[in-house]
């Protein structure tokens, strides 16, 4: 009898153990799995989207990305770098996010996919204040414009040079855009509307925007082609949430009252 009630002892005390086990695992493993924190690239010279003021990185983009993620709960760390650098450096694996007033493309969606428009912009011809002989893209025949590199400008005045007779200046900023044409390096740029719009109200930049409006594209946000259709969605879904709760309206207005 009492080798059997020794033998049932064993037993229970192995079923224990057993049990146990596969608990103190899981726990283990969860608690080695670190929070995921999403990586934002976005161009800092590129007001009212996102610029340095006191030293601190902010604009529309910044804002809203912040909101978009506090929103859906997930984390990000926002890295500043040159615009044309943000879709290639989501390509080697450096970005989850790319933002700076990035206009949906065709092209850019061969790469990329975007989430819904959150900015209708589109590209304004831009000479210096006082340039009284253009007035639209008849008048650039042996001009030279500057551009800045990898955006939607840049693409539309190399798709147009041969069609109106201008050459191209290129640069990697917008402030250095701006000083050709103040300068009279260049005789006029192209850029966003409400970037340009923004930098002449609060810049006190000596530039006017002539014309109507060369292109009629929307901002998006993107991530790298069907690689983080769940970020996709958590984005969207943000976006939604914030167009429909007036947080949206609150950052747009706070840059572009």
């Amino acid at each position: 009898m009492k080798k059997n009630v020794v033998l049932l002892s064993l037993v229970a005390a192995l079923g224990l153990t057993a049990c146990d086990k596969p608990e103190t695992q899981a726990t283990s493993s969860a608690a080695a799995t670190p929070d995921k924190v999403y990586k934002v690239g976005v161009d800092n010279t590129y007001p009212p989207f996102e610029f340095t003021k006191d030293g601190q990185l902010v604009g529309i983009d910044v804002d809203l990305i912040n909101a978009i993620a506090k929103d859906q709960g997930f984390k990000i760390n926002i890295e500043q770098m040159d615009f044309s650098g943000i879709i290639p450096a989501m390509q080697a694996g450096m970005l989850d996010v790319g933002m700076g007033g990035m206009s949906i493309t065709d092209k850019r969606k061969e790469t990329v996919d975007f989430s819904e428009p959150y900015f209708a912009a589109g590209v304004s011809l831009v000479v210096a204040n006082d340039n009284k002989n253009i007035a639209s893209l008849d008048d650039l025949s042996g001009k030279k414009v500057v551009v800045k590199n990898g955006t939607v400008g840049a693409s539309f005045a190399d798709k147009n040079t041969e069609e109106y007779g201008y050459s191209i200046i290129q640069v990697s900023d917008s402030a250095s855009m701006f000083q050709e044409v103040t300068n009279g390096t260049a005789d006029a740029l192209m850029e966003d509307y409400p970037v340009i719009s923004y930098a002449i109200a609060t810049g006190g930049l000596k530039l006017q925007t002539v014309g109507e409006r060369l292109t009629g594209d929307n901002y998006g946000i993107s991530v790298l082609k069907d690689k983080n259709d769940e970020l996709l969605k958590m984005i969207n879904d943000g976006l939604a949430n914030l167009k429909e709760n007036g947080e949206y309206d609150k950052i747009i207005d706070a840059y572009l009252d």
